[in-house]
């Protein structure tokens, strides 16, 4: 089981509800993020599509980039309408307990917050994605190694 698994368990969902082993974007020279959010949240909102191009311009580079969302959401229905708009991936919503354990583990204080993780030791590479993103757009420094 790699580090990232310990994290999230074996599988989170894609866009069609389907488990995705969290074995398949892991291991050495990988890098996941966290993606702390909710479609309740201004911020979140507007930072969201700014890491979709970000995320399509690091894949199409060939990145071993993943992302997994962990919904902060109030209801399913918000979770599902605002995953919509997301090309990754997604912790389970009804995983309460796991997310609530992440975001303490990784001291989330506020939303949106994206976090980068080694794919293969777990380690944090950064706390600020977000801030990363804003502020290189291109990703010529990702993953931004603190």
């Amino acid at each position: 089981m790699s580090a990232i698994e310990g994290l999230l368990g074996s599988t989170v969902k894609n866009q069609q509800g389907e488990d995705v082993p969290v074995s398949s974007f892991t291991g050495a020279g990988t890098v996941v993020g966290l993606y702390f959010s909710a479609h309740w949240c201004p911020p979140c909102r507007a930072f969201t599509p700014e890491l979709c191009k970000f995320y399509i311009k690091m894949k199409d580079a060939g990145k071993e980039f993943e992302i997994v969302f962990i919904s902060s959401d109030r209801d399913e229905a918000g979770f599902k309408g605002y995953f919509e708009t997301m090309p990754w991936l997604a912790l389970d919503y009804s995983s309460v307990d796991l997310k609530s354990k992440l975001g303490e583990q990784f001291e989330v204080s506020g939303i949106p917050s994206f976090i980068l993780l080694d794919g293969e030791s777990g380690e944090i590479i950064t706390k600020d994605g977000r801030g990363g993103v804003s502020s290189d757009p291109e990703g010529g420094n990702f993953p931004w190694n603190q």
